[in-house]
């Protein structure tokens, strides 16, 4: 039997990503089917959304609050899951069609894994997974007939401009910052910043860890490298402009010189609809950009000795192996001690740097390797903070 919906498993539905997708849904329920839902900590969320698209299934990854969803949700035809394992169960069921994974950091590998591994097609807006473990999860999702489809604006961006071009090959991938609230400040000036400063994105509306990303450059650090996954091509072949306005999502180059781009007005709403509804765009009353309204689109470099970030991120990935990894245990350590106000701004790079330094490297990892590489990077991490720490 055919199915007219498609039934979505959303990882982290509580989230920026998680809410927006829920509402892409709710725009076309004539489409979509929520099957999975799965929060982190947000109980009261998470039963709020259970309440109104009825899924099958709910995951609590805390299982402290395991018992007040399973009793709000009691007299409705909803099994309540709770822990981290129960993530890996709910993506494998039979009815699930896509597995919309927006959790946040290192948490979305395994579950990413165990999709695939159960041949459902992934829409990814955890850049994480790619990170940590892009050389198993490409093959993996290669071998076993899963497309991939990227949900970040940049990636969606670069795959749109990919279509129909398939027997073309890349010069190079351009991707687009807006840079963040502190672009061409200081290291003076960044050396003062705050939590509340570094949490106001002047374009975008995201959740806390991505924020402080974009401000010190390292989401486009990790964008590079999953770009680099997802598109197949080097460092080398992949360049970063910084375009306040975020209109051109990113651009491709070919080896003609041509160039692509993908435009339109900063809405995570769009990437979402287009990667749940591949292959069909489906239509949305999504605000149009008007070219009149933007006479001016400036694009410049990013400032790479200021914002580390970024470079570290690039070394990273001409290192290969569990490099990546690291760097990103190491990143989500940092932004978590920062905005507990344990480190400052800059010292994010100093952490993550000495942890990549300090890291045992692997050329080869397997998955377990990359889990060992992920706990021992975040020891090495945590205890630069201690010896660090503003608090002292």
């Amino acid at each position: 039997m055919v199915r007219n919906q498609k039934h979505i498993a959303i990882l982290g539905s509580t989230g920026s990503i998680g809410t927006q997708a829920l509402e892409v849904i709710a725009l076309h329920a004539d489409q979509f089917k929520v099957e999975v839902l799965t929060a982190q900590s947000n109980a009261q969320l998470l039963i709020e959304q259970s309440l109104q698209f009825l899924p099958s299934h709910v995951v609590i990854g805390d299982e402290a609050h395991y018992l007040r969803v399973k009793e709000a949700l009691a007299h409705f035809p909803i099994e309540v899951h709770a822990g981290a394992k129960s993530l890996e169960h709910v993506v494998c069921l039979d009815a699930v069609d896509v597995v919309l994974t927006a959790l946040v950091g290192y948490a979305g590998l395994l579950p990413t894994v165990r999709a695939i591994q159960a041949k459902k097609p992934i829409a990814l807006a955890n850049k994480e997974t790619l990170v940590v473990a892009g050389a198993l999860i490409m093959p993996l999702a290669q071998q076993m007939g899963v497309p991939i489809l990227p949900v970040d604006s940049e990636h969606s961006a670069i795959f749109q401009c990919l279509m129909g071009e398939s027997h073309n090959p890349i010069e190079k991938v351009i991707l687009t910052a807006s840079g963040g609230p502190f672009r061409s400040w200081t290291r003076e000036q960044l050396a003062k910043v705050t939590r509340e400063q570094a949490l106001k994105h002047p374009n975008w509306t995201m959740g806390a860890k991505i924020t402080i990303d974009s401000a010190s450059l390292m989401n486009k650090g990790l964008e590079v490298i999953e770009a680099a996954w997802l598109f197949q091509v080097y460092a080398s072949q992949i360049d970063v402009v910084v375009h306040p306005q975020s209109i051109v999502h990113s651009l491709v180059q070919f080896q003609d010189g041509s160039i692509k781009a993908q435009l339109g007005l900063p809405d995570m709403k769009l990437p979402i609809q287009f990667a749940l509804g591949y292959p069909n765009r489906l239509a949305a009353d999504f605000p149009r950009f008007n070219f009149a309204a933007y006479p001016n689109l400036t694009f410049e470099q990013p400032d790479m000795a200021t914002f580390r970030n970024l470079g570290l991120a690039f070394q990273a990935l001409d290192k290969g192996g569990n490099m990546p990894c690291i760097l990103n245990a190491a990143n989500e350590i940092a932004v978590a001690s920062f905005l507990k106000d344990e480190i400052g701004f800059l010292e994010m790079s100093d952490l993550i740097e000495e942890t990549m330094d300090r890291g045992t490297f692997l050329e080869n990892p397997t998955l377990e390797d990359y889990v060992q590489s992920d706990q021992l990077s975040r020891e090495l991490a945590t205890q630069w903070v201690v010896n660090n720490s503003k608090k002292q």
